[in-house]
């Protein structure tokens, strides 16, 4: 009898889980696959893309429309990383020829982060195709932007193949950017966790004269993405949209421990096997730090003490303690508010070694680039807490999903 219902199990999970594993979105390049690519028919076409533009069976946006019979495309424009993501976080990229199409490959992380007419010269559309993390200091979306006034000011179109975002729909976290704090980190006046697929905001910066000049725009829009899944609900592969965002999941701890990472006071997993997903260093004892941050009750977060030997970046060969940061529900989860968390039990753990005090003064202006603000570090130096900052941090949020609302292309 055990055994009939262990058959019966293991065929109910065989028929459900398959089904569940068949569950695929349709991305803007699998939509426009389904319209044999005729909103490019006749045109030439310049392609900003990396290795993550690619179809459901992880064939390259490039050999798709190199390929295509009514498609002419012309050139390449790759954002930081480069079109095949083989530079370095923060390397420039030089431009140069694509060895598999022959065509050229202009940088948009190098000299010039926005296309000159020189480049764009002989394209009459250029098409946007990138997996960005929801995050507003990673730099696609500002590629994304400054390509879009690039060309509406060459009077081209500007198109948008969609793409889920990892951290869903739903959240969104953090204060606008302030003037005097705008950056290739923080090019736009949106939150640091702003909830909209890159076509919803490329329709916001859009609309919202958040460029210097609108563009001719058009969005292909997905299939059955919605609000409320993440990246790891929508049954796609997973490209690393950077060397350090390896999985879906990471995605999640990016905004989690980013900011406090640009301080390089602290390991946060970059240069070990769970990158942004921890904080250490040689002095922390990480029992104590992980009694306090758990004792916090931060909704849908448990703090697991690590004991660790990083092989590159912060802390590199040295032996640190921390915490690993589990999340345990995702939707519960507040990630930014993490990384600020930390740095206040950290204070209160070791007076002498409060963050503000003893990291490198020069990497403050990067942390106020990446928060959008110096408010949140001149705030939160006073007193090391989380409270002083909290409605500076949380005051834009309502406000943005109510414009943003606007601009939303899924439920």
């Amino acid at each position: 009898m055990k055994a009939k219902i262990g058959l019966l199990l293991l065929c109910f999970l065989f028929v459900f889980g398959s089904r569940a594993q068949k569950i695929r979105i349709k991305t803007g390049i699998e939509v426009l696959k389904e319209q044999k690519f005729k909103p490019l028919e006749g045109k030439r076409v310049g392609l900003i893309t990396n290795p993550t533009g690619v179809d459901n069976e992880l064939v390259s946006t490039i050999d798709l429309l190199y390929q295509a019979p009514n498609v002419n495309l012309v050139a390449l424009f790759g954002p930081e990383h480069g079109v095949r993501g083989d530079e370095h976080a923060g390397d420039k990229v030089e431009s140069a020829a694509d060895p598999a199409t022959g065509l050229p490959v202009y940088s948009l992380y190098g000299k010039t982060r926005k296309p000159t007419p020189e480049m764009l010269k002989g394209v009459d559309v250029l098409v946007y195709d990138i997996q960005d993390i929801g995050c507003r200091s990673f730099t696609y979306i500002s590629t994304m932007g400054v390509a879009m006034e690039a060309a509406a000011e060459n009077h081209i179109e500007f198109m948008v193949l969609d793409r889920p975002n990892p951290l869903g729909g739903l959240k969104i976290e953090g204060g606008l950017v302030e003037d005097g704090f705008i950056s290739f980190v923080s090019q736009f006046k949106i939150p640091y966790v702003y909830g909209l697929t890159c076509g919803e905001l490329a329709l916001l910066l859009n609309g919202e004269g958040m460029l210097a000049k609108p563009c001719n725009l058009k969005v292909i829009k997905m299939k059955k993405w919605k609000r409320k899944m993440d990246y790891t609900q929508t049954g796609l592969q997973w490209i690393p949209s950077s060397p350090h965002i390896p999985h879906p999941h990471t995605a999640f701890f990016y905004p989690l421990s980013g900011i406090a990472g640009e301080l390089g006071y602290l390991s946060i997993g970059v240069g070990y096997t769970i990158p942004f997903q921890m904080f250490g260093a040689e002095w922390i004892e990480a029992g104590k730090l992980a009694q306090r941050l758990n004792a916090l009750r931060l909704p849908g977060l448990i703090f697991r003490p690590i004991y660790l030997k990083p092989f590159y970046s912060v802390g590199q060969g040295k032996q640190l303690q921390g915490v690993q940061v589990h999340i345990t529900d995702y939707a519960k989860a507040r990630l930014s508010e993490v990384q600020f968390y930390v740095m206040q039990e950290i204070a209160a753990l070791y007076p002498d070694r409060a963050v503000f005090d003893h990291a490198d003064k020069g990497r403050f202006n990067m942390f106020d680039k990446v928060s959008g603000s110096d408010e949140i570090r001149l705030s939160f130096a006073k007193n090391n807490r989380f409270a002083d900052i909290a409605d500076a941090w949380y005051k834009d949020v309502e406000p943005f999903r109510k414009i943003a609302k606007k601009y939303y292309l899924y439920k």
